[in-house]
């Protein structure tokens, strides 16, 4: 059966009517004029498009914050120079690094002396097993044992370490206070040979200008045991310093493992699994000496160094895929 609309409808609309009606009446017996509810129904769509703005920002800051962070993950090889405008803190970092299988470390007692190694033999059992091992014939042909020491850097840096590329290379101070790479070079004689009463310095830095490069890649070469299908990362790093200090206990947050050999001086290497490991793997200490090449996987392995008694430590290495 057809109906033709409620007969209550009418009803109910003669009451809103007589409310709206009595509503406009006291309104204006009490003074309220409806200009000025106009006035706060624009004050209120004014709140609400300024609300809605802010939302809107709020969540493309978010956006942009995730994408930069992804894209920092993911394609560091591209981008290996390139800061997002926000950077994620390291302890939040630490909080969101996915867990590890324990089975690179689980069997590690000591770490393994190699000498002669053949490529192959070494992309079998070490290259992407984790590590740590080290390589101690790694260096005889290089000229970097030679002629790398402060005033070699210095030099460098003076005349080509203000070009925009160098600049942008990432420094890393430690417990100096240096400010930037020129001021790591910019010491007095005394405090470079650590002369009585003098400050002790330890710092490190990427080397990703390509004239900076090429003048050190003159002294060095890729180790001769690397696998033979692998290339060196286009970045290298330095590290220099001397007795009593060296690297805090850290994790690094790179895409592939890495080999880095000592030039001159001794450094110990303290090692431990990452937390979900520690049940499973031992912790690790292991001395590396001048000409010695360690090879392991930082995002791994937790890592201090310290360097030894002696002669100024300087290393140089890179990741290898």
């Amino acid at each position: 059966m057809l109906t033709h609309g409620n007969p209550n409808r009418g009803t109910k609309m003669e009451e809103v009517n007589e409310k709206l009606k009595n509503f406009l009446i006291t309104s204006s017996a009490s003074g309220v004029e409806l200009d000025c509810l106009a006035s706060f129904r624009r004050y209120r769509q004014e709140l609400q498009r300024n609300y809605l703005h802010y939302e809107t920002r709020k969540y493309q800051l978010i956006l942009a914050f995730l994408i930069c962070m992804i894209g920092k993950h993911y394609f560091n090889e591209l981008f290996a120079n390139e800061d997002c405008i926000l950077g994620m803190p390291q302890q939040l970092q630490k909080a969101f690094r996915p867990p590890e299988s324990c089975d690179f470390c689980r069997e590690m007692r000591e770490v393994p002396r190699l000498a002669n190694v053949d490529p192959d033999e070494f992309e079998q059992n070490y290259a992407y097993a984790g590590g740590p091992a080290i390589v101690t014939d790694a260096t005889p042909n290089w000229t970097a044992t030679e002629y790398f020491d402060y005033w070699f850097f210095k030099d460098i840096y003076e005349t080509y370490g203000k070009r925009k590329k160098a600049a942008r290379c990432q420094f890393f101070p430690y417990q100096t206070g240096f400010r930037n790479i020129h001021e790591a070079f910019d010491l007095d004689a005394a405090r470079v040979n650590y002369e009585p009463g003098t400050e002790p310095w330890y710092f490190g830095w990427s080397n990703c200008d390509p004239e900076i490069v090429k003048i050190l890649r003159e002294h060095y070469g890729r180790p001769y045991f690397l696998p033979r299908g692998s290339e060196n990362n286009a970045v290298d790093w330095v590290f220099m310093g001397g007795p009593g200090l060296g690297a805090h206990m850290h994790v690094d947050n790179v895409r592939l493992p890495s080999w880095q050999s000592q030039l001159k001086g001794s450094k110990e290497w303290i090692l431990a699994p990452p937390p979900e490991c520690y049940y499973s793997c031992n912790f690790l200490s292991v001395v590396v000496k001048t000409g010695e090449t360690i090879v392991l996987d930082t995002n791994k392995w937790y890592h201090k160094t310290n360097v030894l008694s002696g002669e100024i430590s300087i290393t140089v290495g890179a990741e290898y895929d």
